[in-house]
This record gives structure tokens, C-alpha cells and sequence, in this order.
């Protein structure tokens, strides 16, 4: 075999944590949140580093940067151990394996291998923040954070491609949505441009190429928006959650779920410029024109999230008012009849709290696939939400964060 030395011998990816579906846009649509993983990737002491670059071309063809494995190691000193130590610290520490098993350990070889890289040993330092099998996105995060890492060992930092990172993630993955926000952040939603299946289900297997042709839109969000993401002390594989799916939906319950995921992006940034419709059917003409001229080109032009409501002034009688439009806006474009209602028997406990929240008039849905339960909303409800989810919260089987929602996706770091 032959293949690329790595550029660099440390890298340090953090990824955020994400939430997918939102109620309405069932394999679709995903939201970075600010809670993040943080992965450690260390070449093995001795191994050698391509400080030139030479030969990392990236249609993966041959020069005088490709060596035979066996004679590249004895001319450079490389250590003969190409096995990978993994160190976990915090979530997953008593169950995720510390071998070439690991999700993060296999799916970094595969990239590796992709890019043209040699095999090589290294020690993975995982400080894992994001339940395992919750519906938090913990898969993707692995996935997103070792293609990134085996990108940057290949080609260094300075042109790191998230384009390169979503397709192979996604098409490991099998499904885009959390992938998305895990590599871009805010709130995505993204399709598969090239087969007729849909997103949640593309087959990509064996030796197929790692680039399924997913496509994602990438949509700012109000930093007036906070999730509080209740954590249950029990798990839900994604595979069992997706058996209890029918084959068949009503016509009805479709175009329903259409028209409130189409509502999403406009609930998420109701001063979104092209979002006038959807807020038009909640504020009235003098809420629009007030927000229109209250928010300059440079905030809708703006890379980071757009303030709505302005946290500084969160005790205003007109912010609440309209925070509470917002909030409407919030709940009907989290409502479903497509996934959840399929799913609840799966999940009783979660179901029993989402049906509480929303009963008090808060966007609360299952996340991902459950069985952790995500609640959107604008100002300042955490008490009022932690009050009503009490019975749940003093059981001693859930846990509650509230955090916002992260517009910065997989983040880089490189030690020499």
C-alpha cells in the first residue's frame, strides 16, 4: 500500500451537539445547539510528519510525496504500532469502546484512507459532553468530528473544507440531518439531490462512494431563541425508533407536516427578510414595518445569529408582545403527524412531558429520534419550563440544560 504522511500531529475538533426533525421536518431539518464534544487526535510519538506538503494531491493521484508504507516508515522513523489508544472521558466512559471499534476510530480510518493518507497510529482523547443515544445528535458528532480531524491531517488547516466534511459525513451517516448543523451550524435543512429516496433512508454501503450528493440550506437564527433540551436516563436506538414508522402516511397528515415545516425557518428569524409571510400570519403591519426598519441590511446580511428581541431589553412590555407572537409561531411550526405520534409508546415518559409542555403553549418536540425532549423558545422561560417539566425534573430520571442555539459548526484547532 502506499499513501500521504500527515501534515500535523495534533488536532483538536469540537463539534456541537444537534437536534433533528424539530416536530415538523422529520429527516430534514437540524439545529446546532451550544454543547459541544471536544476530540483530541495525537499522531503516536515518532511517527512522521510531512512538514512540505508534498504529494497531497487531492484527486488522490501519486508523486514524490507517496512512499511504500514499509520503506516511508524505515526511512522516517516511523513507529511500527499503527493501532489507535482511546481515552473517554465523561459521557459514553463505561460503554463506548477503546478499540478500532469506536465509531470516531473507524470512521477516521475510512476518511484517512479516502484522502490518500498512510495508516499511522494515534491516541484519541474524547471529552464527551453529549448523551449517547439520546437524540442528541452523538453519532453525527463522531462522524463530522473524525472526517474534519482526517481532513486536516491530510491537508492542513488553512483551506479546511466543511463541503468535503458534509458529504462524507452524511453518506457514512446515511442521513443528513444532524450532519448539517453538526458542520455548519444554526438550522439547517437538507435533501439528497441524487436519488429518488428520501433523506432519512439513502443506502450507502460497501465500497460506494462517500459522496451521496446531499444538499443542505444553512438559515441564520434569532439569538433570542433558547432550547431547553430535557435529557431522560434511558436510551432509544435510532434503529428501533425508525421500525415503529408505517409504510403509508395519510395524504392529510403529509400536507399538514408541509405546510408547518415550510413555517420553520421564518418561526426560527421572524425579521428574516424573506420570512414576511410566515410572520405575517402572527404580527400585524405595523409589527412588520417596526421590525423591517428596527433591523439594518448589515444584521440580515450578518454570518452570526440576527436579535430579535434584543437580550438587553428582555423587560420591555412591547418585546414580551412580541416575543409571545413569536412564540406562537414556534409552536405551530413544531407540530406533527408524521413521526412522533407513531413513536410515543416508545417513549411514554417523554411523550407524557412534550403533550404537558405544549399543553401550556411551548414548542416542545422529541429530539431526533428520541427519547430527549428539545422545547424552542423566545425571552426568558427557563424557570416557567423547569416549573411545569417539575414532576419529571424531582423523579430523578431527568435532567435539563438550557442552552443557545450554536451558529458555529465543527470548530478546528491545530498543534505542530
Amino acid at each position: 500500500m502506499a499513501g500521504m504522511l500527515p501534515k500535523v500531529r495534533q488536532v483538536k475538533v469540537r463539534v456541537p451537539a444537534t437536534s433533528a426533525n424539530l416536530g415538523s421536518g422529520f429527516d430534514t431539518v437540524g439545529l446546532a445547539l451550544d454543547y459541544r464534544d471536544e476530540l483530541v487526535f495525537t499522531l503516536n510519538e515518532g511517527d512522521a510528519v510531512d512538514r512540505q506538503g508534498v504529494g497531497n494531491r487531492r484527486d488522490g493521484s501519486q508523486d514524490g510525496g507517496f512512499q511504500d508504507d514499509q520503506s516511508s516508515q524505515a526511512s522516517a522513523g516511523v513507529s511500527p504500532d499503527t493501532d489507535a489508544t482511546v481515552i473517554i472521558h465523561g459521557e459514553g466512559e463505561e460503554t463506548l469502546p477503546r478499540d478500532e471499534k469506536h465509531l470516531v476510530v473507524s470512521t477516521f480510518r475510512r476518511a484517512c484512507e479516502a484522502f490518500g493518507l498512510q495508516r499511522f497510529g494515534f491516541m484519541l482523547e474524547a471529552y464527551n459532553n453529549i448523551p449517547q443515544a439520546r437524540g442528541m445528535g452523538s453519532s453525527a458528532e463522531a462522524i463530522v468530528a473524525a472526517i474534519a480531524a482526517a481532513y486536516v491531517f491530510a491537508y492542513g488547516s488553512a483551506d479546511f473544507n466543511r463541503d468535503t466534511v458534509f458529504q462524507m459525513a452524511a453518506a457514512i451517516e446515511g442521513h443528513p440531518d444532524n450532519v448539517a448543523p453538526a458542520v455548519y451550524g444554526g438550522l439547517t435543512v437538507s435533501w439528497n439531490s441524487e436519488t429518488s429516496t428520501d433523506a432519512g433512508t439513502a443506502a450507502v454501503s460497501g465500497p460506494q462512494s462517500l459522496r451521496a450528493g446531499f444538499d443542505t440550506v444553512n438559515y441564520p437564527v434569532s439569538c433570542a431563541i433558547t432550547a431547553a433540551v430535557f435529557i431522560p436516563d434511558f436510551e432509544l436506538s435510532t434503529e428501533k425508533a425508525r421500525e415503529a414508522l408505517p409504510g403509508k402516511l395519510p395524504y392529510g397528515d403529509a400536507i399538514f407536516n408541509i405546510s408547518r415545516v415550510a413555517l420553520l425557518p421564518a418561526a426560527m428569524n421572524p425579521t428574516c427578510g424573506e420570512s414576511r409571510l410566515g410572520v405575517h400570519s402572527q404580527l400585524s403591519d405595523d409589527d412588520l414595518e417596526e421590525q423591517s426598519t428596527g433591523a439594518t441590511n448589515d444584521q440580515h446580511n450578518a454570518s452570526g445569529p440576527v436579535c430579535l428581541f434584543g437580550r438587553d431589553q428582555r423587560d420591555d412590555r412591547h418585546n414580551v408582545s412580541r416575543s409571545s407572537r413569536a412564540n406562537r409561531l414556534l409552536f405551530s411550526a413544531t407540530q406533527d403527524k408524521v413521526h412522533q405520534p407513531y413513536r410515543k409508546s416508545l417513549m411514554s415518559p417523554a411523550w407524557d412531558l412534550i403533550e404537558t409542555l405544549r399543553s401550556q403553549g411551548f414548542a416542545a418536540a422529541v429530539s431526533g429520534a428520541g427519547p430527549c425532549v428539545i422545547v424552542l423558545h423566545y425571552g426568558d422561560a427557563a424557570s416557567q419550563i423547569d416549573k411545569i417539566a417539575s414532576s419529571q425534573l424531582s423523579s430523578g430520571h431527568w435532567r435539563v440544560l438550557h442552552l443557545p442555539i450554536s451558529m458555529q459548526g465543527v470548530q478546528i484547532e491545530v498543534t505542530d
